[in-house]
């Protein structure tokens, strides 16, 4: 059952990157990269994880706010491509690994040029 969470979830993952490059036209949700899909066990629910090369707060609200705006358009587009019993609900999370990611890069920027100074 594992398997096919996994090869549905890889699916799920692609046609919504798809999706949202062809078909939405929300100007909030461009540049949008979905780093994760985390599929419930009864594949009834997804949670799908995103980043936004921008860190202010107000871009990060605009774009989850366009998302949960496509959510419907998003999900009748999986119904069509995806041949499955009952197409998953859809939730938008921000992913802050990403963010973590950053943080941690800058600190070792600093932490180098802190070394060279002395």
């Amino acid at each position: 059952m594992k398997h096919r969470v996994g090869r549905v979830e890889q699916e799920i993952q692609r046609e919504i990157n798809d999706i949202l490059l062809k078909r939405v036209r929300d100007p909030r949700v461009e540049g949008v990269t979905i780093t994760d899909i985390s599929l419930s066990g009864d594949l009834q629910h997804v949670k799908v994880y995103y980043s936004i090369l921008s860190g202010l707060a107000s871009d990060a609200e605009k774009t989850q706010a366009g998302l949960d705006k496509a959510k419907g358009l998003v999900r009748s587009e999986l119904g069509q491509r995806i041949k499955l019993y009952k197409i998953p609900e859809i939730t938008f999370e921000q992913d802050g690994s990403v963010r973590y990611g950053e943080h941690i890069d800058e600190l070792l920027r600093k932490l180098h040029e802190d070394e060279a100074q002395r």
